[in-house]
């Protein structure tokens, strides 16, 4: 297989990146629907992005605000809806890194919040959301520290992973060291785990009652950088944004790791990672490790009629950075609305 693999000494071209969208504030999470309209998180709602780019904003009538694209402003308080995904009545579900709850906004913007408490506790900080085939709800919280900034320089162990179904709302994985995004593999069987703050990506496997046990570490214990979003293509690479080293890379299903694209700045890196394992982390210091093309890389979004189209998300753009891949991304029906 790793002969054939169409990653295998292949990397973006950056002649060949263009940009979709203008004046974004945090599009951090994308969703792509096979008409080519592009949905991304924004820190004052959702913005939709229709195939002939026309841009529409669809605040959340509860609770969008303008805010600054400064580190203080993009990490701390007020709505920040972070990961979303269609329901499937084509609504838009959001975990929202702000109001630490999840919530649930129809195409013309109205919201209310579906869960802000678990076992009788705050959700803590909400940071994903995913849906599966059955129509349940997944998602993630980074952690319950408050400010929740602590856990980046405490690397605490106490991110979780819950699902909502008719039985209600649960924790079904727990011990995470800094939750981020989370994906399941084409047949619904392993749950893939971004552990931000442990530098590395795990997975379990999900029973069908969405029971989630065998915990194991997938691919290197340390990917060397900050892993933010990833995605499946359909080759079995496993795609993945390193933040703050502004890196894209890929996992192959040999467990080699690849670099797709590297826009970040050696020193600030470099600064940064002492700090980071020091646990002295700031935002000041956060702040100049951004790159160019995708500013604080967030997360990845396949999507175009054949899925070989590339969306980059961030934290401190203004427009998506997307390009051409040599293979598909995993075919997830699911992933768009029926």
């Amino acid at each position: 297989m790793s002969t054939n693999n169409p990653l295998k000494g292949w990397q973006v071209d950056r002649s060949q990146i263009r940009t979709l969208g203008v004046g974004l504030q945090r599009p951090e999470c994308i969703l792509a629907e096979a008409d080519g309209t592009i949905w991304t998180a924004d820190a004052r709602g959702v913005m939709r992005i229709a195939a002939d780019g026309t841009q529409t904003l669809i605040r959340q009538q509860q609770a969008g605000v303008e805010r600054q694209l400064d580190a203080q402003s993009l990490i701390l308080g007020g709505s920040l809806p972070n990961g979303i995904a269609f329901n499937r009545d084509g609504d838009v579900l959001i975990a929202n890194f702000g109001t630490d709850a999840i919530e649930l906004m129809t195409r013309d913007g109205r919201s209310r919040t579906l869960h802000d408490h678990i076992d009788g506790q705050p959700l803590g900080k909400t940071n994903f959301v995913l849906t599966d085939s059955r129509g349940r709800i997944w998602f993630t919280v980074t952690t319950r520290q408050q400010p929740w900034t602590r856990s980046i320089n405490e690397k605490t162990a106490d991110g979780y992973v819950g699902l909502i179904d008719e039985h209600g709302i649960r924790i079904v994985a727990d011990g995470f060291v800094g939750t981020n995004e989370i994906r399941l593999d084409a047949k619904e069987e392993w749950l893939y785990v971004v552990e931000s703050n442990a530098r590395r990506i795990s997975r379990l496997r999900v029973a069908d009652d969405g029971a989630c046990s065998g915990r194991e570490v997938f691919g290197p214990a340390d990917l060397g950088g900050i892993p933010d979003g990833f995605a499946f293509d359909a080759f079995g690479n496993l795609w993945i944004t390193l933040i703050m080293a502004e890196r894209l890379v890929a996992l192959t299903p040999e467990g080699e790791l690849l670099t797709l694209l590297d826009d970040g700045r050696p020193e600030a890196i470099r600064v940064f990672d002492e700090h980071f394992h020091a646990g002295t982390m700031t935002p000041e210091i956060m702040a100049t490790c951004k790159g160019e093309l995708a500013p604080w890389m967030a997360s990845l979004t396949f999507g175009g009629p054949d899925l070989r189209t590339v969306y980059l998300g961030s934290l401190m753009g203004t427009t998506l950075p997307c390009f051409r891949s040599p293979v598909a991304g995993l075919p997830m029906s699911h992933w768009r609305p029926r």
